[in-house]
């Protein structure tokens, strides 16, 4: 992705323009190598608006272009806010025509099977297998902030999700000093150690 930031009447500092930059490489998984972010940064005019450092940004891929802007205290915080205002819009934004061929497909599907969101099937404990108990539950892609509310909603030590920055399956988990841990399955690939 190509970059562009510039400040309107505002020189923009190197620790900012670093900040953006990094927060960017977040949304380049999701997008086109064609697209192209152009990043404004200016102060409010009025000094006694409290949420005076404004970042806007606007996206250009193949025609189509997509523009969200941030107020905050600092450049720092409006850049987070408009670039997960952008992420959340990307992320729909790939997932319509998905939810489109979905909606399409279950037209079709028996009505029994859309019955319940989560199916369990108690094994019997004769055959001698350790698996006592199979659930089979819906997904929906979410980020990780969503999964650690969910989790702790649940009460539970871990939670599977689909993480809506690569849509990849993962397990979040609490670790023992009480933060988080994230596992991200790759099939055939090596082994990334534990810390």
């Amino acid at each position: 992705m190509r970059t562009t930031i510039r400040g309107k009447s505002v020189t923009v500092s190197d620790k900012d323009r670093a900040y953006i930059e990094r927060k960017l490489r977040r949304l380049e998984r999701m997008l086109d190598d064609r697209t192209e972010a152009d990043v404004e940064l200016r102060l409010e005019g009025n000094p006694k608006i409290e949420d005076s450092h404004v970042v806007g940004v606007t996206l250009s891929t193949g025609g189509q272009s997509v523009h969200s802007i941030a107020a905050a205290a600092s450049f720092k915080v409006a850049a987070d806010e408009v670039i997960d205002k952008l992420e959340r819009r990307t992320v729909e934004a790939r997932q319509r025509p998905r939810d489109r061929r979905r909606h399409a497909q279950e037209r079709y599907v028996d009505a029994s099977m859309l019955a319940a969101v989560v199916k369990e099937r108690d094994l019997d404990d004769d055959d001698g297998s350790r698996v006592v108990k199979i659930k089979r539950f819906a997904i929906e892609p979410m980020f990780e902030e969503d999964a650690i509310t969910r989790m702790e909603e649940l009460g539970h030590a871990f939670f599977i999700f689909v993480n809506a920055e690569n849509e990849r399956i993962a397990v979040l988990y609490r670790r023992r000093d009480g933060r988080y841990g994230l596992i991200e399955p790759a099939i055939g690939g090596g082994y990334s150690g534990a810390d």
